[in-house]
């Protein structure tokens, strides 16, 4: 083991503190040695350099691994779920839920707003051809009415939206002449 020391000092030119250095333990002294051999690990001085080690015995180069891309598998523990993760997937879960209950809505809005344009724009419509569309406008308000019930709209949203298909069918109405409006008593 001296020897071992003896060749890092010599080999290394390492500094003369770094040259009693030994690997039996805490004690230097080979006489107080016990049968049991406690071996610890050499630390060089912080204050050696690369240059050092470069220069004797021992050179130091950075090791190049490939890379490897590897699949970590975890094995299910009893752990509960992390309750922020839990959120995230039921989150999602209501966003897709509540994404194609707003699409139908606007389908269903869409053809009601199509067909009373189409009713508008033809000069010789009749008051028979109205109730088609109230047949799509009173689907388009379950709908609606649905969409409020369970949440994915707000009542004033599902409100305003109604509100717009009737106004829309009152001005087609009025329009061709199938509804006038009671003048307004002022009081």
């Amino acid at each position: 083991m001296a020897a071992a020391v003896h060749c890092l000092s010599s080999c290394l030119a390492l500094p003369s503190k770094l040259s009693n250095l030994s690997l039996n333990g805490p004690s230097t002294s080979s006489a107080t040695h016990s049968t049991s051999t406690h071996f610890t690990s050499l630390s060089f001085s912080a204050s050696l350099s690369h240059n050092f080690f470069s220069k004797g015995c021992f050179s130091l180069s950075p090791v190049q691994r490939p890379t490897r891309r590897s699949v970590v598998c975890e094995v299910a523990t009893t752990k509960k779920p992390d309750s922020a993760e839990k959120r995230a997937r039921q989150a999602e879960k209501r966003r897709i839920y509540h994404k194609s209950r707003k699409s139908e809505i606007k389908t269903r809005m869409k053809k009601v707003l199509e067909a009373l344009d189409v009713l508008k724009k033809k000069p010789d419509a009749t008051p028979e051809e109205v109730l088609s569309i109230e047949k799509l406008i009173g689907e388009a308000y379950s709908i609606i009415d649905k969409a409020v019930k369970v949440g994915t709209l707000h009542r004033n949203t599902g409100a305003r939206r109604k509100s717009r298909l009737a106004r829309r069918k009152k001005a087609v109405e009025i329009h061709h002449g199938w509804y006038t409006p009671n003048p307004e008593v002022s009081a």
